[in-house]
This record gives structure tokens, C-alpha cells and sequence, in this order.
């Protein structure tokens, strides 16, 4: 059961960005949650530049099955050209949790 459920990770330079991605991902039921981390140091290259950055951590949850519509969510409402989009499977979780993510993104 547990490698069915995935979290998925992006980030986004501000809270409210951060937020909206979180809510309509729920209100669309391709994530049964989504946590929005404090703001996190970014260093990266960009353009052929060390770039730095403040950026929000927006972490997902969902079913396996779900993730091309959850990374179809993220890139259309997303603003960066190239944004983060990570899935890390869950191998270990609750039982009665994993079930509530299942029927959130069921849709029903």
C-alpha cells in the first residue's frame, strides 16, 4: 500500500504564491494536503549565474496514479519558467492516514 502514495515538493518566492498552489491543489483533489514550509535559502545557477533566493516549500500529498495530473497543476499554475517538481515515494505511513489521502483524491 505505502508505495502508492507519493509526496511532491515544489517551491515558489512568496507565501501567498505558496498558498494559492497548496489550496487549488486540494480544491482540485490532486493532493489530499499540502504544507507550506517557512521560507528556505536557494542557491542555484540560472542563465550562467549563482543566483540566490528566498523561496516557500509547498509539499504534497497523493495518490501515485495522480501525479501527471498533480504535475499538470503545478506547471499550469505555477509562474516560474522551470519550476521544482520533485515526487518522493512514501515506502512507510499510517494506515488510516494513506487511506484518508486516497479517498481526498479520489474526487468523490
Amino acid at each position: 500500500m505505502p508505495a502508492d502514495f507519493l509526496t511532491v515538493m515544489t517551491t515558489t518566492d512568496s507565501v501567498e504564491k505558496a498558498e494559492d498552489l497548496a489550496r487549488g491543489a486540494v480544491e482540485a483533489r490532486v493532493a489530499a494536503c499540502a504544507q507550506v514550509s517557512a521560507p528556505v535559502t536557494s542557491v542555484y545557477r540560472w542563465e550562467n549565474a549563482i543566483e540566490t533566493a528566498q523561496e516557500w516549500q509547498v509539499l504534497f500529498k497523493t495518490v501515485a496514479t495522480g501525479y501527471a495530473e498533480l504535475e499538470g497543476y503545478i506547471r499550469s499554475a505555477h509562474d516560474y519558467d522551470t519550476p521544482e517538481i520533485i515526487a518522493t515515494p512514501i515506502t512507510h505511513g499510517g494506515v488510516e492516514y494513506l487511506a484518508w489521502v486516497a479517498s481526498e483524491t479520489a474526487g468523490e
